[in-house]
């Protein structure tokens, strides 16, 4: 995972700058996560993966999902993943995309798993706190899961706080153990 990473990264650099440069983060971003989309499909997955195909016909299949929906920019970087056999990297280069996208406009996904439903009113109050915590503007998502027994868990890229009380039981075992 990490070489993946560290492989798609100065593809991702090179594109973030660009479309910066041109003021067009928000169209490189929708033709990265769809043409990300398209290389994740199975039935694609292994036509790219085809080694009688060369490189200008895998980039063709690939820029046949996007339509007219890239500009020439957009389809010239697909078609130099394609020449450097890379076209697997789009999918990690569409999220790595997406949190230097998210850096620069000062805005983060938090994920809040509970142990019981939220109220509106409580999720605001924790989303202005975390805020200003992270110095960012916070787009919270939610979910239940009745295992944490109480309190909540917050994950955010490679940030996790875990107010659970089955964590804090773990915790408490682990010093009774020691």
């Amino acid at each position: 995972m990490a070489e993946l990473n560290t492989v798609a990264r100065p593809y991702t650099k090179a594109a973030f700058e660009y479309a910066r440069e041109k003021g067009n983060l928000d169209q490189w971003s929708q033709t990265l996560s769809l043409v990300a989309m398209a290389a994740s499909d199975s039935l694609m997955t292994r036509v790219l993966s085809n080694p009688s195909l060369s490189g200008e016909q895998k980039a063709d299949v690939v820029l046949s999902v996007l339509d007219a929906k890239a500009d020439e920019a957009g389809k010239n970087f697909v078609r130099l993943l394609a020449e450097n056999g890379r076209l697997s990297l789009l999918p990690e280069i569409s999220v790595q995309f997406e949190r230097l996208k998210a850096n620069l406009e000062k805005k983060v996904d938090v994920d809040l798993t509970t142990a019981f439903p939220l109220e509106d009113a409580q999720q605001e109050k924790l989303a202005k706190a975390l805020s200003t915590k992270l110095g960012r503007e916070v787009k919270l998502t939610s979910q239940v899961d009745k295992s944490i027994i109480g309190g909540v868990v917050v994950r955010s890229d490679d940030l996790v706080i875990d107010g659970s009380v089955r964590a804090r039981l773990a915790k408490l075992a682990e010093a009774m153990n020691s």
